[in-house]
This record gives structure tokens, sequence and C-alpha cells, in this order.
């Protein structure tokens, strides 16, 4: 009973137009989406409004001015005009962080500018955050957590029969291992993506795309002696792998960069 109104369920969302294999942009990616841009971006505007209302927001003219202005240079060059761009600033400067949230929702803390150093520094953290959002990688997080949910839901309907202790652990051991076989890869994957669009991003706004392997050079250096789990636990590429890969897309993003207009 379980799994015919999980296919009907899919049903009705693919009769909406709402389940597609989609592919981002740039990097051709095919993914599938169980989530409408219009619903994304509202939850994305509504979780945006709440977090800045809980948050002391900065006072600071000229880093407010600086985010601005790199963030919507960077934002016009991704072709999404369509979206409500926003960019804050967060007052707190233990947080070396910045985040997006769907439909050009963009904070940055401030306790990660003077890591930045400058518009080149800022740029490589906003082509990432900007790309996270022009990716719709919010979406696709929430499709992959439905999709998982109801494969695990599936498995335990099969399994319902058993002995009840045997099914809560296979219960516990398959989520584990969705956890470390497939939603961590998927969050390494989708942090990867944001770095080389967000770097193609910066590059065509006319920001050297060097400065985000400095950037991450300056970010491992911040992080050295901090306890962090190994790669294949965590939601992001270790500091060293990010530079390596940027190293990689380099060649790519320069031609952007010569060819950027606000170089002419």
């Amino acid at each position: 009973m379980r799994r015919r109104a999980f296919l009907q369920w899919l049903a009705t969302l693919g009769s909406q137009g709402l389940v597609a294999c989609q592919t981002v942009p740039i990097t051709g990616r095919s993914r599938l989406m169980l989530v409408s841009e219009a619903d994304e971006q509202r939850m994305g505007a509504q979780a945006y409004r709440q977090i800045l209302a809980k948050s002391r927001l900065s006072r600071d003219w000229a880093a407010n001015d600086q985010v601005m202005r790199v963030g919507i240079r960077i934002a016009e060059m991704t072709g999404r005009r369509d979206f409500r761009w926003e960019f804050g600033v967060i007052e707190d400067d233990r947080q070396i962080n910045a985040f997006a949230l769907p439909g050009g929702k963009v904070a940055v803390y401030t306790g990660i500018l003077p890591v930045t150093r400058d518009d080149a520094g800022l740029a490589a953290v906003l082509g990432h955050e900007i790309a996270h959002a022009v990716a719709r990688h919010g979406g696709e997080r929430v499709s992959q957590q439905v999709a998982i949910q109801g494969g695990l839901d599936l498995t335990m309907a099969a399994l319902s029969g058993g002995n009840p202790q045997t099914v809560r652990t296979m219960g516990s051991l398959l989520g584990a291992g969705a956890a470390v076989g497939l939603i961590l890869p998927w969050s390494r994957q989708q942090e990867s993506e944001a770095d080389h669009l967000g770097l193609i991003f910066m590059a065509k706004a006319g920001y050297d795309p060097h400065a985000a392997r400095d950037l991450w050079i300056r970010m491992a250096e911040v992080a050295r002696g901090q306890a962090r789990p190994p790669e294949f636990l965590s939601t992001h590429p270790a500091d060293v792998t990010r530079i390596r890969q940027i190293e990689q897309w380099l060649p790519e993003a320069l031609q952007y960069y010569q060819a950027s207009p606000y170089r002419r």
C-alpha cells in the first residue's frame, strides 16, 4: 500500500511537470528535480527574511557597499535577471562564512571579510554562493532527501513482516549508509560544482580567478589546527581538494576573464 501511494505521488508530480531530469548550467550535470522553481524561490525568500530578522545586520557602510557592488556585478553575469537578488552583511566576526538561498538571496558574515581581503577575494566567495542559487542546489537537496526517504520507506515496508528488532536495526543501517554513501557525496559534489561555476561567474565579471585559489589557501591557513572530520564524512571537500580542483579549472575560467566586458 505504501509503495502504491509513493508511486501515485510521483505520478502526480510528474503530471504537474515537477518531476524532471534537468541539467545544471555550464557543467551540464543531469539531476532529478522534484521541486518547482517557484516553490523553491518562495521558500528561499521566507527563510532569508527569518534569518535576517534574527541576525544583527552590519552598519558598516563600506562592507555593505562592497558586498552589494561585487555581488550585483557577478549576478549580472549569470543571466538570471528573473531572480530578485539581495545581498546582506551580518555582523558576526566569529563566523568565517557566507550563504545563499534559492532565488538569489545571499548573505556574508563579517568574519570572512578579513580573509577575502579585497574585491577579488570577495568575488570568489560571492561567486560560489551565487552559483548555489543559479544551480538550484537547494531544490536539488530537497529532491534528493525526498527520493532517499521514499526508497527507505519502500524498503522498510518490504521488511515489515520480519522480526521488529531486525527491522529497526536494518533501518538504522540503511539510514547511515544513505548518509555516508549518498547524501554526503552529493553535498560535496554540489560544493565543488559551486566552486567551478563561481570561478566562471567571477571571471566573467572581470575578477581574476586566481583570487579564488589564493582565497582557499588563506582559508586553509585559518582552519589549520582545527578538528575536522575526514573528507568522506564531510559535507564539503577538503581544502586541499578544493585548491587542486580550482587549479584544474583555472585555464577555462581565464578564457572568460580575458573576454570580460569589464576588462575592455
